[in-house]
């Protein structure tokens, strides 16, 4: 009987000390959560990126507390954190397309500064291998750090981008398409 006493203890300690993991999607396993500037931020959803019926990436949305309205997310001026990760190779020309098409689906009359934002940002981009990561980290005291396969590569200023590169994924007409904004806004 102490036997088992002392194993169900260590397994209770077990359990205790190893990581706690929320979400898995396509062999993908998010945390949930994850730190931003010292603020705890939560998994909002994850979700599958297809393109002809080939798995892309898979993202995860971090923010303070759970939402699915897109405007509280967007009007919302706390840190958020966006990961990607790529499940198959794909080239930096087809990631920049990818951001211009969102930009004018989703953000009407886009000012030419925004605009020039995401120029930048398009300088930011190389090729990414399969396994690696895309982070999209907004604070807004300072703007959106951009993290290409575990490098920083620059901060973009301004909230007017936060909101722009997000809206790519959770505006009116995302580019993932609504099946993926429902998986990251935590919809089924």
């Amino acid at each position: 009987m102490r036997h088992l006493v002392s194993a169900a203890v260590l397994v209770a300690v077990l359990l205790c000390l190893s990581p706690s993991f929320a979400a898995e999607l396509a062999g993908v396993t998010l945390p949930d959560t994850e730190n931003a500037n010292a603020r705890e931020l939560v998994l909002n959803g994850i979700a599958l990126r297809e393109k002809f019926f080939v798995d892309v990436y898979v993202a995860g949305l971090y923010l303070p507390e759970k939402s699915n309205a897109p405007e509280a997310i967007l009007n919302n001026d706390e840190s958020r954190v966006m990961v990607m990760r790529f499940l198959r190779d794909v080239d930096a020309q087809a990631i920049n397309e990818a951001w211009i098409e969102g930009l004018e689906a989703n953000v009407e009359n886009a000012a030419p500064e925004l605009r020039k934002k995401f120029d930048e940002l398009a300088g930011m981009m190389t090729d990414m291998k399969e396994g690696q990561e895309m982070r999209f980290i907004y604070t807004n005291a300072v703007g959106t750090d951009v993290m290409v396969a575990g490098q920083v590569t620059g901060t973009i200023p301004g909230k007017d981008f936060a909101d722009a590169i997000l809206s790519t994924w959770i505006g009116p007409k995302p580019g993932p398409g609504a099946s993926f904004k429902r998986q990251i806004l935590g919809e089924k």
